[in-house]
């Protein structure tokens, strides 16, 4: 049997994907000359060929000796390089810039919602044990109390899910016949920004988005922007709670994998008691077994308690609501959607 023991242990590794945090935290790549950013010019006081690691630490309030340590791995890493005067951003680092467009800075940092939650994995042990979230376990609430308690938190959560979600909504919108469907409610639709995209390519169409307030004023922005004020309405509220009632299709979008089935089956009860007696539910998101990732199922795991549900598991969560599953269909490499209907009599 070879040995597989170098393999196994720098996939077990914490060390390279917390420098990366921590080094996204500080900023680093920012802040360090290189690649074409604004410090390379040596006319804001900057020198193009490199920051000393002294200079930096003095700057960012850290000790020295640590923070040359880190560097030191970052280099390894080909995040940045060293050069006659001290250290640089190189291209690859560049990935890391809050300016790059991306979206890793809310992934990675630990002052950002994704980058916090991601530490709840150090509690995956408890989520397995217990077959609950592990973010509670570590920080004393839960994701979405947290999220309430520091609004900076919800900011950069409703940025990351922005951004994760913004390359697919043209194969959303141009996958399904949403023209069907006089009226939308897009339930914890976050920003807005796919409910905006289906009314803009169908005029016949208007939209509802269901919020919490502190991203309900986000949603009411991207309306206004695109110039749908007369067919888009946004209402501050929970989806436990009563939902605007004779909509032809309630859209539920990477919502139900957020929990556990006890509240899962409160969102789609709520679903489907507005939706009497002809509305359609429509589920979009990952699938077990059709389009989901392993790592990021642990992920709902872990941070929510929640999971990537298989189709059978979809068919018995929306029973008791007298729903049924009407059609499956793999709509883009991430996503599948899921149509239910309301059974008869």
């Amino acid at each position: 049997m070879r040995d597989n023991t170098r393999e196994i242990l720098d996939m077990a590794g914490l060390a390279t994907p917390m420098a990366l945090r921590v080094a996204v935290t500080l900023g680093l790549p920012d802040r360090l000359p290189g690649d074409g950013s604004p410090t390379d010019d040596p006319g804001n006081g900057s020198p193009a060929d490199g920051l000393p690691a002294g200079a930096l630490a003095a700057d960012l309030g850290v000790d020295p000796v640590a923070l040359e340590l880190l560097l030191s791995h970052l280099v390894t890493l080909g995040i940045v390089e060293r050069a006659p005067t001290g250290y640089r951003t190189t291209a690859f680092g560049a990935n890391l810039r809050s300016d790059a467009g991306n979206g890793l800075v809310d992934r990675l940092h630990l002052g950002a919602a994704g980058g916090r939650a991601e530490l709840a994995f150090v509690e995956l042990a408890h989520s397995v044990t217990t077959g609950g979230a592990g973010y509670p376990h570590r920080y004393g609430r839960d994701f979405w109390a947290d999220l309430d308690e520091h609004p900076g938190l919800r900011e950069s959560f409703d940025r990351q899910m922005t951004h994760r979600f913004h390359e697919q909504v043209p194969r959303v919108v141009a996958g399904v016949d949403w023209s069907r469907f006089a009226t939308v409610v897009d339930v914890g639709g976050g920003r807005g920004g796919l409910l905006a995209a289906i009314l803009a390519a169908h005029p016949g169409v208007r939209g509802h988005l269901v919020e919490l307030e502190a991203t309900a004023a986000g949603a009411r922005r991207t309306f206004h922007a695109h110039g749908l004020d007369e067919r888009a309405r946004v209402t501050a509220g929970s989806f436990f709670d009563p939902l605007p009632a004779g909509a032809d299709a309630y859209l539920l979008v990477d919502i139900l994998h957020n929990w556990d089935d006890e509240h899962a089956h409160l969102v789609l009860g709520r679903c489907a008691e507005a939706a009497r007696p002809s509305g359609r539910v429509l589920v979009l998101e990952p699938v077990g077994g059709l389009r989901s990732e392993s790592e990021f199922d642990l992920a709902m795991l872990v941070i929510f308690g929640g999971r990537e549900r298989r189709l059978d598991e979809f068919r018995a969560l929306a029973a008791p609501h007298g729903l049924v599953l009407d059609t499956v269909t793999e709509l883009t490499d991430q996503r599948c959607l899921l149509e239910f209907r309301l059974a008869a009599g």
